[in-house]
């Protein structure tokens, strides 16, 4: 059975203190990765990051596959027709009406405790990972690290640098562990910093594993809850809750795209 629990981590919160002013110097080519893991190193540390975290961050490697990613996100240009189109929307949703029929306990326990409607919860699981299908190939601390180092976004991902290397201190994570090229981890694709923050260990085995499906979906809707959603209320575009999917993802496409495949597969 199902249990769902309150979330672990969220006295993390303090993961998103200012760093202090000396920062490692970030670059737009590996050739200074490595100078810039010794100076973060001391940054994670005093951020609170513990020996195993430190390992990790000493082994990270230059992810150059997740940079090429990172310049070359052209489906976020699409039209939303097109977007849909290029990512399954029509399978997502008839897949998704069929798991939310076979585990209907499961998700009406999640709304219960939390307030987020299944179709919701399922469209982010179909469109980040084809409801676990693929998630990913790409070494975590490597990929968030780079991004951390990586001048173009670098102050957006130094708090889940350090997050990814304290979910390692915590047994959470390995150096191994892979997910996507972002760096986002399991069924939902949970930037580390939020796996830290926002993660819940649903099935009460005493660890939050975002690969598990009960605690991904749980902590995807633990993120959502504390992120301002209101239960009952509408999520479409202009509606109230629409701004909390905002949060999940920043791109429009994709924000306009959950909430329709979510009415979708909510409805009778």
């Amino acid at each position: 059975m199902i249990r769902l629990l309150a979330p672990l981590g969220l006295c993390s919160l303090a993961l998103f203190a200012p760093l202090p002013a000396q920062a490692a110097a970030c670059g737009n080519d590996g050739a200074g990765f490595a100078a810039w893991k010794s100076a973060f190193a001391a940054e994670a540390a005093r951020a609170g990051v513990g020996q195993p975290g430190l390992r990790a961050l000493a082994g990270a490697q230059y992810a150059s596959r997740t940079i090429a990613a990172d310049r070359n996100q052209k489906s976020f240009r699409y039209t939303l027709e097109k977007f849909m189109q290029v990512r399954g929307a029509e399978t997502i949703i008839a897949q998704g009406r069929k798991r939310k029929a076979r585990d209907a306990a499961f998700y009406d326990a999640l709304e219960r405790q939390y307030g987020v409607p299944a179709g919701v919860l399922i469209a982010i699981h179909g469109m980040e990972t084809g409801f676990g299908g693929f998630m990913g190939d790409s070494a975590v601390v490597s990929a968030i690290t780079t991004l951390a180092y990586d001048c173009r976004r670098s102050d957006f991902f130094i708090p889940h640098a350090i997050g990814a290397l304290k979910l390692v201190d915590r047994g959470t994570i390995t150096a191994d562990t892979r997910g996507a090229k972002h760096g986002e981890l399991g069924h939902t694709q949970f930037l580390p910093g939020n796996a830290l923050t926002y993660g819940v260990d649903a099935n009460g085995d005493g660890r939050v594993d975002l690969y598990n499906l009960a605690d991904a979906l749980a902590s995807t809707a633990n993120f959502l809850r504390q992120k301002g959603w209101q239960p009952g209320a509408g999520y479409q575009e202009g509606e109230p809750n629409f701004r909390v999917i905002q949060q999940w993802n920043a791109a429009g496409v994709y924000q306009k795209a959950i909430a329709i495949m979510a009415a979708r597969i909510d409805r009778p």
